[in-house]
């Protein structure tokens, strides 16, 4: 496996694993014994990068992953993300909480989860409007010099919170959305990201499943799946976005690979400290997502998708107005 470097030095795989599905979000959780299996199937294939969120489950992911990564520790570099409120509001997209007493606390619960005495990359999940930012990266300084943690992220933070951040703690990585159909940082937080050397996390780079052609217009979503309640994943949406699936899949036949690669090549061409993170619960999918770093889409491919694509945004918000603290800042 390739490898890139995020800000400060810190190296990964090219491509990561996002681990959230694994525990939550996308229908019933994995059977355990299966997702311990798949984690460390992407081990073996080369992936070094994994994520996580003390939100996910919620602490199970964290859980998870300890056990699983617990016998190559050394070898693996763990995200994981403090940030929601969870004992007072049930967790994701609800409360943000970020104050310093609630970091340490809460970084003590997910050491124990991961089983490990350090954390490589622990994220602000969101920015809490109610915490200074000088607070909260004051206090990952504090936890940094104490030796449990090693690198400072921020997740769907806007390009005031990350300048006032980086002044008093350098931040290593920035997680927020990105793919072909949402390319909202293009404008301001990739240039601001360039100028600081600060690397850049695309979660959901395949749109949420929808990007691989495997999302049909009129597959229905059950409860316990959140793209259930986002407006883009509507049958009407659907629809309307399907452009972005024809044209990567036009792509990928001339390519002789599928369309998921297309779009995690496509990201991985953008910037070479951009590492994206696709989440999966299949071994046939994660070998086919660790195969999109061997893919190279040059200069006349990239041209022909953007042209392609020129004046088309995705159709749909990314999530329902009682989810606004998930949007970020």
């Amino acid at each position: 496996m390739k490898k890139r470097i995020l800000g400060q030095g810190l190296e990964v795989s090219a491509i990561g694993l996002g681990c959230m599905g694994m525990s939550a979000a996308f229908g019933p959780a994995m059977d355990r014994e299966g997702a311990i299996k798949l984690i460390r199937a992407a081990v073996d294939l080369g992936e070094t990068f994994f994520d996580t969120a003390e939100v996910y489950g919620p602490y199970a992911n964290e859980d998870l992953l300890g056990e699983a990564l617990r016998p190559v520790r050394e070898q693996v570099v763990i995200a994981t993300k403090f940030g929601f409120d969870i004992e007072h509001s049930g967790g994701f997209a609800r409360n943000t909480i970020s104050r310093p007493d609630h970091i340490r606390k809460v970084v003590e619960g997910s050491l124990r989860r991961l089983q490990t005495d350090y954390i490589d990359l622990y994220y602000q999940h969101r920015v809490d409007p109610d915490t200074p930012m000088e607070d909260v990266a004051g206090t990952i300084k504090d936890l940094i010099g104490q030796g449990k943690i090693r690198h400072f992220g921020m997740s769907e933070a806007g390009a005031q919170s990350i300048r006032r951040a980086h002044a008093v703690q350098k931040v290593t990585a920035l997680q927020s959305e990105y793919s072909l159909w949402f390319r909202e940082p293009e404008t301001e937080i990739l240039p601001l990201l360039e100028e600081l050397g600060i690397g850049f996390v695309p979660f959901a780079p395949l749109g949420k499943g929808f990007l691989t052609g495997t999302v049909s217009t009129d597959q229905t979503f059950g409860a316990d799946d959140f793209r259930s309640k986002q407006p883009r994943f509507s049958v009407e949406n659907r629809q309307a976005n399907a452009v972005f699936v024809e044209v990567l899949n036009g792509m990928a036949a001339r390519k002789q690979a599928s369309a998921a690669q297309v779009a995690l090549a496509w990201l991985l061409a953008q910037k070479p400290w951009i590492v994206p993170i696709p989440g999966t619960t299949k071994v046939h999918r994660l070998q086919e997502n660790i195969g999109a770093a061997e893919l190279v889409l040059d200069a006349a491919d990239l041209s022909e998708i953007g042209s392609a694509l020129a004046g088309i945004e995705m159709s749909g918000d990314r999530y329902p107005p009682e989810n606004k603290a998930m949007a970020g800042r």
